[in-house]
């Protein structure tokens, strides 16, 4: 994919649309339309406790990059404690997964997602908040979750339940 945006392109530190995902706060770095959709960039801070549930996304490989705290990452066939540091990298193909902070401190990491799109779903069900701000997570009733769901798969994501992951 050739890519047509040819300046260069600066992010201040907490500048970029910020939003409450699931009790996270999730700020986009560098969206697709900044990159002519070859990739988006968002840190992610996530609360003790907080993570997303199982899901999948066969068109994008996403990247994790810890900055501060750790999250347990799951799939199918794997538990890692990823500390700072770590790099973590879910490939193409809809590989299944989730992350957890089971620490006591937040967790901040740097997602990259390619090709761009995915930081698009993150807006749609996100609330907007300031840089660094944590809302509670909303409830979750079955109305909520058919919503979510149909929001992801316009997305190319597909959710799986909660306990999905502690199956296998």
């Amino acid at each position: 994919m050739e890519n047509s945006i040819s300046v260069l392109t600066t992010v201040g530190a907490h500048e970029g649309q910020s939003v409450s995902i699931a009790g996270g706060a999730y700020r986009i770095v560098i969206s697709g339309e900044q990159t002519a959709g070859a990739y988006a960039v968002i840190e992610m801070l996530v609360p003790p406790g907080g993570g997303p549930t199982p899901h999948a996304h066969a068109g994008f490989q996403e990247a994790f990059y810890i900055l501060e705290g750790e999250v347990e990452v799951k799939t199918e066939t794997l538990t890692y404690t990823a500390q700072t540091g770590a790099y973590v990298n879910i490939p193409t193909g809809g590989m299944v997964h989730c992350f957890k902070n089971k620490a006591d401190k937040n967790a901040r990491l740097l997602c990259t997602v390619v090709p761009a799109g995915l930081e698009n779903f993150f807006l749609e069900i996100g609330q907007p908040i300031t840089y660094g701000e944590i809302l509670p997570p909303p409830p979750m009733d079955a109305e909520a979750m058919k919503k979510l769901q149909a929001i992801a798969e316009k997305y190319g994501q597909k959710l799986y339940p909660p306990d999905y992951l502690d199956k296998k």
